[in-house]
């Protein structure tokens, strides 16, 4: 796959060919979003179209529900990295802002889709809708379809357990404890990444030494506790096991995320690092002492290890 990404649409000079466009928030980069990647690829060599996907930073709702905006399930930097496995062609980013939010779904695709990117055919998903108020639901696209004489492609949803996947009800599972459920709907593992910072210290002195992620304030982590777990460092993917929560030996008790990498002593402070949960192990534990911590940790890593064989 060859991913171009372009950041400022203003700069892009529309293509010779014509385009083939999808449009979508893509958070998480799940199955249902797979699948409209899918049908824009398969356009593309179709009708040899260039391939676009337009999406949105920051996520909408921050500045649409700003109250209650849903916490992320893929960083831009994620969001990125997931594009390059499932689509060939170019993911182009728009800044969401007041005016963008503003606009309705007509001049949005008469000024940006039609005017400056050559548009041919647009892919959406079955419940798609965007533009001021929601004005480009599926029926008002067939009506603009029309008006600027592009073709509209409706993707069905992708089932699991009878229901559709979404964003939201992959939040609740990750959320719930059904993490393995959750990446059933991804189909790829679900990564927490950032640089590797100093913490207290403790892990190193117990002799299971951690690594700490600054992990992006929006990112949904998934439920407090222990887990098995893959970490990824320059290119290469080791076994381990993940924190997640308060860690009742650090004095400033704020929530950490914190992997201890099997067979690993590398330096790697300043790092960038991405860890996938696996397995939920156990819940967060308050002990009484390091001792009866190191004594659960061995545990853990135990329990893990057999998880893996």
């Amino acid at each position: 796959m060859s991913l171009e990404v372009i950041k400022n649409i203003d700069d892009y000079e529309a293509p010779e060919k014509e385009v083939v466009v999808t449009i979508g928030t893509f958070d998480g980069v799940h199955r249902g979003h797979q699948e409209i990647l899918r049908r824009l690829m398969d356009s593309a060599k179709a009708n040899n179209f260039e391939a676009i996907a337009i999406t949105f930073e920051p996520h909408p709702r921050v500045l649409v529900t700003p109250d209650d905006p849903p916490p992320l399930l893929s960083t831009w930097e994620e969001k990125v990295r997931l594009f390059a496995d499932y689509m060939d062609g170019k993911l182009m980013v728009l800044n969401f802002n007041k005016a963008l939010m503003d606009l309705t779904a007509e001049d949005f695709i008469k000024n940006y889709l039609i005017k400056k990117l050559n548009l041919k055919k647009l892919v959406v998903g079955y419940d798609h809708a965007f533009g001021k108020n929601r004005s480009g639901t599926i029926n008002d696209l067939l009506g603009l379809s029309k008006i600027y004489s592009f073709d509209l492609e409706v993707v069905n949803p992708i089932l699991v357990d009878g229901r559709p996947i979404s964003s939201s009800r992959i939040r609740r599972l990750i959320t719930g404890h059904d993490l393995p459920l959750a990446i059933k709907m991804f189909q790829h593992p679900y990564p927490i990444s950032g640089e590797v910072i100093k913490g207290i210290g403790l892990g190193k002195k117990l002799g299971y030494p951690t690594a700490n992620i600054d992990f992006h304030e929006r990112k949904l982590l998934p439920a407090d506790g222990v887990y098995s777990c893959q970490a990824e460092h320059d290119n290469k993917t080791y076994s381990g096991m993940m924190f997640i929560g308060n860690n009742h030996f650090d004095p400033n008790r704020e929530k950490s995320v914190e992997v201890n990498i099997f067979d690993f002593d590398n330096d790697i402070y300043g790092d960038a690092l991405i860890c996938y949960p696996e397995t939920f192990v156990r819940e967060n534990i308050k002990f009484d002492s390091t001792d009866k911590l190191v004594e659960q940790i061995t545990k853990d890593k135990e329990n893990i290890l057999k998880l893996n064989k």
